[in-house]
């Protein structure tokens, strides 16, 4: 028997556009994903999956959930029939639209089945593997979500020319934030249909928000290297706007984002593919983060609380 972890994830900017070659500022949390995978009898491969989840979420994601456990394992070149396995999920992490659940698990399972089949992969090898079981949940992936699920950390990530660059993102200090989710499980594959639609309708307003965009993420870069998060929240909900004005939002994660602000947030926007999932709002210090926070439980959403940054 052997386990594996992944970490769930956060991005502050660049989310819906990483295929586009937008950077995107991305940060690992603390919860995690935990798979353990275990010899057994018969043929095959079985999942028992305990991970807590926003309701309806597993059932919607089981489909495209046996395809890329399927893929892992072809990746992996490893014969469940010869070798029967049972695989469990569980952990800390909310499965749910925006926080890299799907990335959490893929990792998680590589690692897994890296240390019971005894294969050695380096860590560069886990975050291909990955990558690769994240296809039957995007449709394309860029491989953002596995990256911060593997590496951990605060990442910038860019494709450039097709391949996967990323660095990590030093900050003065560690700072808080807060993630609400909205209920609403988003199917992610369908998003690119999204994107392809604003293309078709106007490239120009579309190649102008891209531009905007790579702006507002590399000042940000700027800004959280310096500790400037006034301007980091500031970016964080202007970029928000050009996400509601796109259809990537939703009005529950609009609702949310209001209502973080008006609690004393620096700035809050959509975090994930949107239209569903997760809201992240900026909240510097315990005491800010708990209000806000507060604000979430108190009229039943559920939150994440995470410190991400630092050196």
């Amino acid at each position: 028997m052997a386990k594996g972890t992944g970490f769930g994830k956060t991005i502050l900017i660049g989310d819906q556009f990483v295929l586009e070659e937008v950077p995107a500022i991305v940060s690992a949390i603390s919860y995690e994903t935990v798979a353990t995978v275990e010899r057994s009898t018969g043929e095959g491969w079985t999942l028992e999956d305990n991970r807590i989840e926003v309701p309806g979420y597993k059932e919607k994601k089981k489909d495209q959930q046996v395809h890329s456990i399927d893929r892992i394992l072809e990746v992996m070149n490893i014969d469940v029939k010869k070798n029967p396995i049972k695989i469990t999920f569980g952990g800390t992490l909310l499965a749910g639209s925006g926080v890299g659940a799907s990335a959490a698990s893929c990792v998680s399972l590589t690692r897994a089945l890296n240390a019971e089949f005894k294969l050695g992969y380096s860590i560069e090898e886990v975050n291909r593997v990955a990558w690769q079981g994240e296809f039957p949940y995007h449709g394309i992936a860029s491989g953002v979500d596995n990256t911060a699920s593997t590496y951990g950390g605060l990442l910038l990530f860019q494709l450039k020319g097709g391949q996967q660059h990323f660095e990590k993102i030093q900050t003065p200090k560690p700072f808080e934030i807060v993630l609400a989710n909205s209920g609403i499980t988003a199917n992610t594959a369908l998003l690119d249909e999204i994107t392809e639609k604003h293309k078709k309708d106007n490239l120009n307003l579309f190649t102008w928000r891209l531009k905007t965009i790579t702006t507002q993420a590399n000042d940000m870069k700027q800004a959280i290297e310096a500790g400037n998060l006034a301007r980091v929240g500031m970016i964080m909900s202007e970029n928000h706007k050009i996400l509601t004005d796109m259809q990537f939002s939703h009005e529950k994660l609009d609702y949310l984002c209001m209502l973080a602000l008006e609690k004393g947030a620096w700035g809050a926007k959509v975090t994930g593919g949107g239209r569903g999932g997760y809201m992240v709002a900026l909240t510097p210090g315990e005491k800010l983060q708990d209000m806000v926070a507060s604000a979430f439980a108190k009229e039943g959403y559920k939150i994440i609380r995470a410190v991400i940054g630092g050196s």
